[in-house]
C-alpha cells in the first residue's frame, strides 16, 4: 500500500512534465490554429478562398527566402543580408526584363547575384573568420545600394511576367503550385536536417564549435555552403517577387527583415526547443502571415501590426537565448 501510495504522486508528476513538454514543443502550432480560428470567426472574409490562396502564396515566397537563414542561425551564425539580396535579385530581374531580355536570362542573372553575395559572405565569414553580423550588414547594405541604383531609386514596372508569373499565379484548387513546390522543398530539407549527417553537423557547430573542428569536420566548407544557400534562395524569392508584383521594388527588402528573424527564432520553439529548424520556420511564417493579414482585416493600423511583429521577435529571441544558456554546461 505504501509503495502504491508513494508511486501515485510520482506518476502524476511525470504526466504533468510530459504534458508541459508537449505544450512547449507544439504550443506555437496550437497558437496558430487558435488565432486562425479566431480571425475566421471574427472576419469571415479571412477564410475566403481568395484570401487563403494569397496567404499561402506569400508564405511560400517567404519560406524560400528564410530557409537558408534558418540553418545559418541554427549553426550559431547570422545573416542579415538575406532581404537585401532578395531586393537586389528583384531589381536585376526587372531591369533585364525591362531591357528586353527574356525571363530565363533575367531570372538567371537575379539568382547569380544572390549566389555572388552568398559567396562573398561565406568567404569573409567562413574562410577569413570575420564577424558574421558586421560582414552581412555591410554586404546587405551594398546589395541594397546596388538595387536602388539599378532603378535610380524608383520602381521598374513590367508589362509581362513570363513563365515565372505562371508559376506564381497557377493553383490546383485553392492551393498555389508554388506552395506545393515549397512543401516538397521543406520535406527534403527536413530529411537533410534530421536524418543526414550534414544536419547533425549544423547543430553541433552551434553547441561546441571547437569540438567540431577538432573532430575534423570541415566547418568552413559547411558555413560556405550555408551562406551560398541563403544567398541563392533569397535571390530565388526575389525573382518570384518580381513576377508576383509585376515590378522591381528597390526597397522591398525592409518589409522582410523583421519577418525573417521572427519566423526563424520564434520557430525555434517548435520541436527542437531553442534550435531553429525548418518545421518551426514554416509555423512561424504562417503565424506571422495569419496575424498580420487578420489584423489588417480587423482594421489595425500599420503601427499596431509593427508592435505585434516586434513583440513576437522579442519572444523568439528570448526563448532561443534562454534555452541555449540552459543547454550549455556550467563551469
Amino acid at each position: 500500500m505504501t509503495t502504491i501510495a508513494q508511486a501515485r504522486p510520482i506518476m502524476k508528476k511525470g504526466s504533468r512534465i510530459e504534458l508541459q513538454a508537449l505544450l512547449v514543443r507544439y504550443g506555437l502550432v496550437l497558437l496558430l490554429i487558435a488565432v486562425s480560428a479566431l480571425f475566421a470567426w471574427q472576419q469571415p472574409s479571412f477564410a475566403s478562398p481568395g484570401s487563403l490562396s494569397n496567404l499561402l502564396r506569400s508564405s511560400a515566397i517567404s519560406a524560400i527566402m528564410f530557409l537558408g537563414l534558418t540553418w545559418i542561425i541554427a549553426a550559431g551564425e547570422i545573416d542579415v543580408s538575406f532581404m537585401s539580396v532578395a531586393a537586389l535579385s528583384n531589381m536585376i530581374t526587372a531591369g533585364f526584363v525591362d531591357a528586353g531580355s527574356g525571363w530565363i536570362v533575367a531570372s538567371s542573372a537575379g539568382i547569380a547575384s544572390g549566389l555572388a553575395v552568398g559567396f562573398l559572405n561565406g568567404t569573409l565569414v567562413a574562410l577569413l573568420r570575420l564577424p558574421a553580423l558586421v560582414i552581412t550588414i555591410a554586404t546587405g547594405g551594398l546589395a541594397a545600394s546596388v538595387a536602388a541604383a539599378i532603378g535610380h531609386g524608383t520602381s521598374i514596372s513590367l508589362r509581362t511576367t513570363g513563365f515565372v508569373g505562371d508559376i506564381v499565379t497557377t493553383s490546383i484548387g485553392l492551393v498555389p503550385i508554388l506552395a506545393i513546390a515549397v512543401l516538397v522543398l521543406y520535406q527534403f530539407a527536413y530529411i537533410l536536417q534530421d536524418r543526414m549527417t550534414l544536419g547533425h553537423y549544423i547543430y553541433a557547430m552551434e553547441q561546441n564549435r571547437e569540438a567540431v573542428v577538432e573532430a575534423g569536420i570541415p566547418v568552413s566548407r559547411i558555413l560556405m555552403l550555408l551562406y551560398l544557400l541563403s544567398g541563392g534562395l533569397s535571390a530565388v524569392a526575389g525573382v518570384l517577387l518580381t513576377a508576383d508584383l509585376s515590378s522591381g521594388q528597390p526597397y522591398i527588402g525592409g518589409s522582410y527583415f523583421i519577418d525573417g528573424l521572427t519566423a526563424v527564432l520564434l520557430g525555434g520553439m517548435v520541436l527542437k526547443m531553442g534550435q531553429p529548424n525548418v518545421i518551426g520556420t514554416v509555423v512561424g511564417i504562417l503565424l506571422l502571415a495569419v496575424l498580420l493579414n487578420g489584423a489588417a482585416l480587423m482594421g489595425w493600423s500599420d503601427s499596431q501590426r509593427q508592435i505585434v511583429r516586434g513583440g513576437l521577435l522579442i519572444a523568439g529571441v528570448s526563448m532561443v537565448v534562454w534555452t541555449r544558456r540552459k543547454a550549455r554546461p556550467r563551469n
